[in-house]
């Protein structure tokens, strides 16, 4: 049971004797015993939908302040108290470029089931992470990045939000409902898995569980890859939109699982074992033959897909970021939607990378930060003029105004040769899972990682910490496989119990039109690395068939 708050002290009742919580009505700061925190709102919720449990709402901001770019910056929140509390607490980490307070469940799309951890009796919290998103409209589609003009805004996003909220959270928690908390989670995707892996490295002693998903943990890294993926799309006929069709890139798909559909024993349009998969599908043998001209890719597009698969290079040759797998998920919306084309209008049909992960390079992830305008055509050639062998050093740069590179501020400490020793030693948990057709950051980025974790720990990481590689998933849920499953209870579990996960039942989404007929109404698992799903069964509609091996 963690209690850690950071310099707080409290005097509580444990949860075997939950006193009568706070009337929400009227509730301050000053009764919560917070200093420094000014709420903008309190108001109790019914379920319904704005919750899916009775709760009280308290929305709030601190760590006000002028930054060094002369504009206003302050720490908003969201946290939500459920009339029926189950005694544990959620920290939700959220993704993106942050910016936002969204609504504290602690749910996520992909990971946590049905029922979001809100629903369940957590107290949650959520923030923006220190920063407004929506506070420099003059800069147009760069606006949401600006921030990374500041110094302390930066370090707010890679690692001083968490640390500074969780701890006045949990005093909240504590003071409302007269009780200690009994377990304290972590819950995040994307930029909001590498916040958990943060606070992993960070606050080893604050979480008894995280639940990490699609870690974006070398953010400033992955970056690079979008200059290294535009330049190599625009080379093809000059416009990313038309580069690859849906068709051609399906026409991948397809070959990846005529290739490697049948190496985990079940044809059923879902690639389990991806290692095996690298080996057995060669992108050449689809490139148009002497005279074809349909139902085959030019020489240019297998070019560029050996090149954004092997990713960015540096002035030696040496690796900039990872290198990424061959899956059937890059057929997927969502995959084209982080790479190619969006249906965003304001975009100019720009993919995500081209928007917001061009105006992330160019203003929070090298130093010093570059103004770029807003508009998405000078985005794109922010992008296209990125000279990856002369700039890729901007990343670990500092100046006298930036005394952290981005690669300080936004990595977790000793990630590029993690033990994690002081969580480990504290008891924490974790649960890491990526789609391995994610296009933003690279499932062998994650992968890798977890390899050295494993090796430093003597072989015996998976004591305290498991990975999910989820197969044909993108970013962080979506794309024609099994993303629907439940990790948190499986994490719970884990803390709780202490029975450690292994497979983990996975199913189509409903819903989901990407999904192949023959996967429809399947149910298969999640493996723990470096094992994969193999079928064994005689029912292919039913998770007992598959085993981890």
């Amino acid at each position: 049971m963690k209690k850690v708050l950071l310099g707080l002290t409290t005097s509580l009742v444990s949860t075997g004797a939950i006193a009568a919580p706070m009337a929400c009505d009227g509730l301050t700061a000053e009764a919560l015993g917070l200093s420094g925190v000014r709420l903008t709102e309190v108001a109790a919720v019914p379920a319904g939908e704005e919750s899916p449990v009775n709760a009280c709402r308290v929305r709030g901001v601190m760590a006000e302040r002028t930054g060094m770019d002369g504009k206003p910056y302050a720490l908003s929140f969201e946290l939500n108290l459920p009339e029926d509390w189950n005694g544990d607490y959620v920290h939700q980490f959220n993704g993106g470029n942050d910016g936002e307070v969204k609504a504290a469940t602690g749910g996520l799309k992909s990971g946590t089931g049905s029922d979001t951890p809100l629903a369940r009796g957590y107290a949650v919290v959520s923030s923006d992470a220190g920063h407004d998103g929506k506070a420099n409209p003059d800069k147009g589609l760069a606006g949401g990045a600006n921030f990374g003009f500041d110094f302390e805004a930066r370090q707010m996003y890679g690692y001083k939000a968490v640390a500074t909220l969780d701890p006045v959270a949990r005093q909240a928690v504590q003071a409302f409902y007269g009780a200690d908390i009994d377990h304290a989670y972590g819950v995040g995707c994307s930029n909001g898995g590498r916040h958990a892996m943060v606070a992993a490295s960070r606050m080893p002693e604050a979480f008894d569980g995280l639940l990490i998903g699609a870690p974006g943990f070398n953010l400033p890294k992955a970056a690079l890859q979008h200059a290294h993926d535009v330049q190599n799309f625009m080379s093809i006929n000059g416009a990313l939109k038309t580069a690859f069709t849906p068709d051609d890139l399906k026409l991948v798909g397809n070959g990846v699982r005529a290739a490697c559909d049948a190496l985990d024993g079940l044809e059923d349009g879902l690639v389990q074992n991806s290692a095996a998969c690298q080996d057995a599908f060669d992108v050449t043998t689809l490139q148009c033959a002497e005279g074809q001209n349909s139902a085959c890719l030019t020489e240019a597009q297998v070019t560029v897909l050996q090149n954004i698969h092997a990713g960015p290079k540096g002035a030696n040759g040496e690796q900039l970021y990872s290198d990424w797998p061959w899956d059937t998920g890059i057929e997927g919306g969502n995959w084209r939607f982080w790479k190619l084309e969006s249906p965003i209008p304001p975009w100019g049909n720009r993919p995500i990378i081209g928007v917001m992960g061009s105006g992330s390079l160019a203003q929070v992830f090298t130093t010093p930060p570059t103004d770029v305008e807003g508009s998405p055509e000078a985005l794109e050639q922010f992008l296209m003029g990125f000279d990856l062998k002369a700039r890729a050093g901007d990343i670990y740069a500092t100046t006298a105004e930036f005394p952290e590179s981005a690669m300080e501020v936004m990595t977790p400490p000793g990630s590029d040769n993690p033990e994690l020793a002081q969580f480990r030693d504290a008891g924490g948990k974790m649960l890491v899972f990526h789609g391995v057709s994610d296009a933003v950051f690279s499932v062998n980025d994650t992968a890798n990682w977890y390899g050295k974790l494993d090796a430093n720990n003597g072989g015996k990481a998976a004591d305290f910490a498991r990975f999910y590689p989820v197969p044909a998933m993108s970013h962080c849920s979506g794309g024609p496989g099994a993303e629907d499953f439940d990790l948190f209870t499986a994490l719970v579990d884990w803390v709780e119990n202490g029975t450690a996960p292994e497979a983990i039942p996975a199913r189509a989404r409903d819903g989901n039109e990407e999904v192949p007929e023959t996967l429809k109404g399947e149910e298969t698992v999640l493996c723990p690395a470096p094992q994969t799903a193999h079928y064994t069964g005689t029912d292919p509609k039913s998770a007992s068939s598959f085993t981890c091996q």
